[in-house]
């Protein structure tokens, strides 16, 4: 292969300033973390009580130290007690297993019959209150439902260990979303 490259010690400099140009105008016309907190400094999490009529004695504090952790490491907010930018608070409102319909997984026992699954449901719903004293226009109060659905055969120490992470996990995804993203 012969390549003839010609005026290339004027072509270059040139084409890599136009490029880092070009990438300066798209960066300050768009911000790649997409978060809407642009003014906010800093934000208070408090503990969300478990209020469900059934209780998981480690959900509240697993989900208070999940949701702070989440907003503390993927933004620049700093946790404060006084005068925060954004107050986040809520409860656990709900955290219910129960049974739903008989699944599709089938087993056959010895005598040639189906034995069909059962599984079982577990729904967590947490009230948010979101208070932002920069923007209060953004402030809201919403409840966040999400459910997971798993064996009847787990243990109660794995579905605790599972799919209670599981649900939180979507749940505080659905409030940071909302909070940071604001799309």
């Amino acid at each position: 292969m012969n390549f003839k490259i010609k005026n290339s010690s004027l072509k270059q400099p040139f084409l890599m300033v136009a490029l880092f140009a070009l990438l300066g105008v798209l960066n300050s016309c768009y911000s790649f973390t997409g978060s809407s907190l642009t003014d906010e400094k800093t934000v208070q999490i408090n503990e969300f009580p478990n209020n469900a009529a059934l209780v998981n004695p480690a959900l509240s504090q697993q989900f208070s130290t999940d949701i702070q952790n989440r907003f503390l490491q993927r933004t620049t907010l700093k946790g404060t007690k006084e005068n925060p930018d954004i107050l986040i608070e809520g409860e656990i409102s709900d955290y219910a297993i129960s049974p739903t319909t008989i699944s599709s997984n089938t087993q056959t026992n010895p005598s040639g019959g189906v034995i069909q699954q059962a599984q079982n449901k577990l729904t967590i719903t947490v009230k948010v209150h979101y208070e932002n004293k920069v923007h209060p226009d953004s402030s809201f109060d919403r409840t966040y439902t999400d459910e997971a659905t798993f064996n009847s055969n787990l243990s109660q120490a794995d579905i605790e260990a599972s799919q209670v992470k599981l649900v939180t996990e979507r749940i505080i995804n659905k409030i940071f979303n909302d909070i940071v993203a604001n799309w």
